[in-house]
């Protein structure tokens, strides 16, 4: 029988997040903001979505309107940037591409955080998780903190406890801290901190008198699956240091691509709503090209605000599409089919595109009597080049060609400089 292996031969996981990344984004090229409140907000300057530890602080909340901040701002010093998403997503990339240096097992998990897989003993992982730390505030500007465990749901853990706990220094494994210590913590964090537990689940384990992490981590995994799931008792071997949730190389592999925004000023009429789903059109094949999916069914939908008592319309239609493709001019036709439900004179303010049955481009190719010519000529592959490489709005096909300053599109009238993707926005330093 072969002998088990130590924890410390064992493979761990890391789990790298930055902090308050939006915030930190933006510090990132303006050291001015350092020390001060700030928030970063949502689509159309609606509500704050990150709050940096000063503006947390003062009691600001997730989800908390401008409007209704924006009287104390002053006051409170307080800085408000609307959505800089070109930055945001370079900043991950430039992060995620320095990980990636760490470990030949990289898994970007969202913008801001990614698992690594790694070995070593206690000592070397612990240098190495400060050496990713130090590596990524040094190189692109951010600040991260590192959790190294067993598995991801504790390496998520550690890395909750390295943010919160100045004793850590930014870098917790799991190993490192002593049992009665690690058992001590658990028992002071509530259970929806745990990684995939909120809300309602929360309060349906408070109902069994799981109330804490260590609560849970005491629990019967079989009775957690037979009242809850699957997932749910995995969730417990996991924080017991069994791996259960396997590191993926990959997560694009969505069953389903929604494409939505909200409009800064209301769209009011059908010849309107054309534009905008050509213009959705072409993004949702841009992006669908660059992951190498194509969509079998499309669905259009469009809404007006729900606080119109007398004037609310919810129209929808979906559209099977006669093969599967990312072809710009197809799936823009086939949203072009919701445009005979649109009542003119409503003030429309909101519209998307939801692409279902997604499958890997030429996983299925058509006959050739059903072959789409403009799928062979790569359109939607053109326009995610030129896009990337110029700028959104820099090429567009009929409805949806060159234009600026659209009465619909996103309102952020307190956006940052693109610091980093325009050419005419790049930074300037000056010499004293």
């Amino acid at each position: 029988m072969p002998k088990p292996v130590p924890m410390r031969q064992m493979p761990q996981i890391a789990h790298v997040d930055v902090n308050c990344f939006y915030a930190s984004a933006e510090r990132a090229f303006d050291p001015s903001l350092e020390g001060r409140p700030l928030v970063v907000l949502s689509n159309n300057d609606g509500c704050a979505v990150t709050r940096s530890p000063e503006a947390k602080a003062l009691g600001i909340a997730t989800g908390e309107p401008w409007f209704k901040l924006a009287p104390r701002a002053k006051e409170w010093g307080l800085v408000a940037k609307s959505s800089n998403y070109e930055l945001y997503g370079d900043i991950s990339s430039r992060v995620m591409e320095l990980l990636g240096r760490y470990s030949a097992w990289l898994e970007v998990y969202s913008i801001d955080e990614a698992f690594l897989g790694v070995k070593g003993g206690p000592d070397d992982l612990l240098v190495l998780g400060r050496r990713m730390k130090e590596a990524v505030r040094r190189h692109v500007g951010v600040p991260v903190c590192v959790g190294i465990a067993p598995t991801k749901t504790l390496a998520k853990l550690c890395n909750k406890w390295a943010k919160n706990n100045p004793a850590f220094g930014g870098v917790c494994l799991w190993e490192a801290v002593p049992a009665d210590v690690r058992e001590l913590l658990m028992t002071r964090l509530p259970v929806d901190e745990i990684w995939g537990i909120a809300g309602r689940l929360t309060r349906r384990l408070n109902v069994l008198g799981i109330f804490t992490v260590q609560d849970l981590v005491s629990a019967d995994p079989v009775m957690i699956r037979d009242k809850f799931s699957v997932v749910l008792m995995r969730t417990v071997l996991e924080l017991r240091g069994t791996p259960c949730i396997p590191m993926e190389e990959e997560r694009i592999g969505r069953d389903q691509l929604i494409f939505s925004r909200s409009f800064a000023t209301p769209v009011t009429t059908a010849a309107g709503l054309r534009e905008v789903f050509s213009v959705y059109g072409q993004q949702a094949s841009a992006r669908l090209s660059k992951h190498g999916l194509q969509a079998k069914v499309l669905t259009a939908f469009a809404a007006t605000s729900p606080f119109r008592d007398n004037e609310q319309a919810y129209p929808s239609v979906c559209v099977p599409l006669p093969m599967p493709t990312a072809d710009p001019l197809l799936l823009t036709r086939a949203a072009h089919a919701l445009l005979p439900n649109i009542r003119e004179g409503l003030k429309y303010a909101k519209a998307g595109l939801m692409l279902t049955d997604l499958r890997p481009t030429g996983n299925q190719p058509p006959l050739e009597p059903f072959e789409n010519r403009h799928e062979e000529r790569g359109i939607g592959s053109l326009l995610e080049y030129v896009s990337h490489r110029f700028g959104r709005g820099s090429i567009g096909l009929g409805h949806a060609g060159i234009k600026s300053g659209l009465d619909w599109s996103m309102k952020r009238g307190m956006r940052s400089p693109r610091y980093t993707t325009h050419w005419d926005e790049l930074p300037v330093v000056k010499a004293a």
